[in-house]
């Protein structure tokens, strides 16, 4: 009896000749890609190096990157959700998502920063669909208007699947904050011909602008003209690819071999030979900044990057003094503190007499307290701890 023939897979560069252009993405060409390599720095002694931010709990029962993939579901299906993650952190990545295919979890070599973790994510979605739409997103921020968000990313996917685009997504300032990078709109773009009506609106991105100080933050706030940069992207398999090959041609290379190696199964190889060679840059600074078909849509749901523990207490209901307490607390004369009990082996009472504006945060090994003004000096604290031999286990 003859043996079959099986046809070898053809792999080749894809284009925009070589991809058609649909006028609604269907589900199962949606890809989420979720960056969730962070290091555990500013809300240590809770985050550590093996469970950063993303994979820690502070504001419920489930931690950042499984709220994080909860939100994408009714978007793509599991099998199309990518974590992007290094291999110290891998394991307790697939302990939180069961669920998820383990060959979705890929485990960089190395920190490349996110020009190469997002490369790394378009092969892998090119390898499975040329005609595949993908967002890229944080692990680690708050979105508690999961409607709102999930329909700003739904009319973002098809929108990245009718042409060239390039989608970002804008989120409206509430504040003239000066740790978040802003990005100038122009005027409101009309629906592209033939493609669904959109309960989104679009805007031409006219400018990056790096973090700003307080009184240029105030300007962009008060211009209406201005969005935060979320970090939050959606394009096309072919757009990326393209916006690649012309503003950034090597990486654009290591895509299509990190492409041809997923199809064959030889990705994890491939990477470790190549990767530490790879060029580190962000993708703002390589692609978005001198991309011209760069399309903003607008994020009008609540959002915070959480980025220290000052942050926490925009997400808890303060007493009359206004502490935040995540704890059995108590106090006389005290105000505006943080106080948050991560303990697990013996939590009991914390007192607090006449103290003003400290962090404190407790974890089974470690004790915490910071003036709320110098939380950035945590980063510093963390880098001292893994300096010395008698406190490395700690970070």
């Amino acid at each position: 009896m003859k043996k079959k023939k099986v046809a070898k897979k053809k792999i080749v560069r894809v284009t925009k000749k070589t991809a058609p252009v649909r006028k609604k993405s269907p589900k199962s060409d949606r890809f989420v890609i979720i960056m969730a390599g962070g290091r555990g720095e500013r809300f240590w002694p809770v985050s550590r190096e093996k469970t950063p931010k993303q994979l820690i709990k502070l504001l419920g029962n489930r931690s950042f990157l499984q709220e994080a993939v909860d939100r994408c579901l009714p978007l793509a299906p599991i099998e199309n959700i990518l974590i992007i993650t290094n291999s110290v952190q891998a394991p307790e990545v697939a302990r939180q998502l069961p669920k998820l295919p383990k060959k979705n979890i890929i485990a960089e070599p190395i920190g490349r920063d996110t020009c190469a973790a997002v490369t790394l994510g378009a092969a892998i979605v090119g390898s499975r669909s040329t005609t595949g739409v993908m967002a890229v997103l944080p692990a680690d921020h708050v979105i508690p208007d999961e409607k709102k968000f999930q329909q700003v990313l739904a009319d973002s996917f098809d929108l990245a699947s009718c042409g060239q685009a390039i989608v970002t997504i804008g989120i409206k300032p509430t504040e003239p904050a000066t740790g978040y990078g802003y990005i100038k709109v122009g005027s409101r773009l009309p629906k592209p011909k033939g493609a669904i009506k959109y309960k989104t609106a679009f805007y031409k991105a006219e400018a990056f602008k790096e973090k700003p100080n307080y009184e240029t933050a105030l300007d962009y706030v008060n211009s209406g003209t201005y969005r935060w940069n979320a970090g939050m992207f959606i394009w096309s398999f072919v757009t990326i690819t393209e916006g690649l090959q012309k503003h950034q041609p090597e990486m654009e290379a290591a895509c299509h071999r990190w492409f041809e190696a997923a199809a064959k199964g030889k990705l994890d190889r491939v990477l470790k030979r190549e990767y530490p060679k790879i060029k580190k840059i962000s993708i703002d600074f390589a692609l978005m900044e001198k991309a011209k078909n760069v399309i903003v849509a607008d994020g009008t749901f609540a959002w915070d990057d959480l980025g220290a523990w000052t942050a926490l207490a925009r997400h808890i209901k303060p007493d009359r003094e206004g502490n935040c307490a995540v704890a059995e607390f108590i106090h006389v004369d005290a105000a505006r503190n943080i106080i948050f009990d991560a303990r697990t082996k013996a939590r009991t009472t914390i007192a607090v007499a006449g103290q003003r504006d400290t962090i404190l945060v407790l974890t089974d090994d470690a004790v915490l307290l910071a003036h709320k003004s110098q939380s950035q000096k945590i980063k510093d604290l963390v880098k001292k701890l893994s300096e010395l031999p008698k406190f490395k286990k700690l970070v």
